[in-house]
């Protein structure tokens, strides 16, 4: 019973994050603001799927609400602040892409 429910987790993660990446994907059809490459898509695809995996890994190894969600809140910040540098460069770092 454990696995199914492991594997119903893995499969919800990976359809949040395939979701997610569905949204540049649509965009790009209507707009030319939005150009991202095959690298794009599958380096937010790594973040996400990552991202969901870890929070996953956290919630199943802390007991206490309080340290879940500061370990969900630190970790959902250092997911927006790596994709917003990525995405503008906010911080000016060479992965910046620019």
């Amino acid at each position: 019973m454990e696995i199914i429910n492991q594997n119903k987790k893995l499969a919800t993660i990976l359809f949040v994050a395939i979701t997610i990446l569905f949204i540049p994907l649509i965009a790009m059809n209507f707009t030319n603001d939005v150009t991202w490459t095959l690298f794009d898509f599958v380096v937010v695809g790594v973040l996400l799927f990552g991202s969901g995996i870890l929070l996953e890994f956290i919630l199943r190894k802390t007991k206490k609400l309080k340290n879940r969600i500061i370990f969900a809140l630190v970790l959902l910040v250092s997911l927006f602040l790596i994709w917003a540098e990525l995405a503008v460069g906010i911080f000016g770092s060479p992965f910046a892409g620019s």
